[in-house]
């Protein structure tokens, strides 16, 4: 089963945001310890994990204390730029979530962790009551393509799947402004279905579908 798979070693990046599965991430990078991390999986086509940060902030400060989620998402790197030295932008995908079984700060800072990946969303059709979320999705989807224009980058990748419950609840919870506290609930409930109805209701209560 792929929840037995396990990565050694991982290396990771506490972030104060949450990567779904599916998802993109776009990150400029400036940290010794982020550049040499980013510069070696690039150049090795190797994954790198991305937690959400539970305490502690992005940029390491002297004495700071940096804590994270247990769950969090693997991440591949797409699209790697260096616009001058000692700065890498980058756009990643989100790929398939893990769960952290130990981890460790090396000398300069860089977190590692052995993890075991957790199963992928199982497709489970989007039910009649929560079409409206879909559609609503879809509406935006247009929205944002016709802000992208031809050659615009689009905050979420394709083949959009609108009729799958776990796809669209993702979309949704990179899209809306929800804590990242409840983005991370979400992020690591294992039925597809109840993380829809979840983000149906915000989105209710938001006037957005209903």
């Amino acid at each position: 089963m792929s929840s037995a798979l396990t990565l050694t070693s991982l290396p990771l990046f506490p972030l104060g945001t949450v990567l779904f599965p599916g998802g993109v991430l776009p990150l400029r990078i400036f940290e010794v310890r982020y550049l040499d991390m980013i510069g070696k999986c690039h150049k090795a086509g190797a994954p790198f994990g991305v937690v959400s940060l539970t305490e502690g902030s992005e940029v390491r400060v002297p004495g700071g204390k940096e804590a994270f989620a247990r769950v969090g998402t693997i991440a591949t790197i797409v699209d790697l730029e260096t616009p001058q030295p000692g700065l890498m932008v980058i756009r990643a995908h989100g790929e398939q979530r893990f769960r952290i079984t130990s981890s460790d700060q090396l000398r300069h800072g860089l977190w590692v962790a052995d993890v075991e990946r957790l199963g992928a969303d199982l497709p489970v059709p989007v039910p009649d009551d929560l079409k409206p979320t879909a559609d609503a999705l879809g509406r935006l989807i247009q929205s944002l393509q016709l802000k992208a224009g031809a050659g615009g980058q689009m905050p979420l990748n394709g083949p959009y799947r609108l009729a799958d419950c776990g796809w669209v609840a993702n979309r949704w919870c990179e899209l809306l402004p929800l804590p990242v506290q409840l983005k991370q609930r979400l992020m690591e409930l294992d039925n597809p279905l109840v993380r829809l109805e979840l983000v149906s209701d915000v989105l209710a209560r938001t006037g957005i579908s209903g």
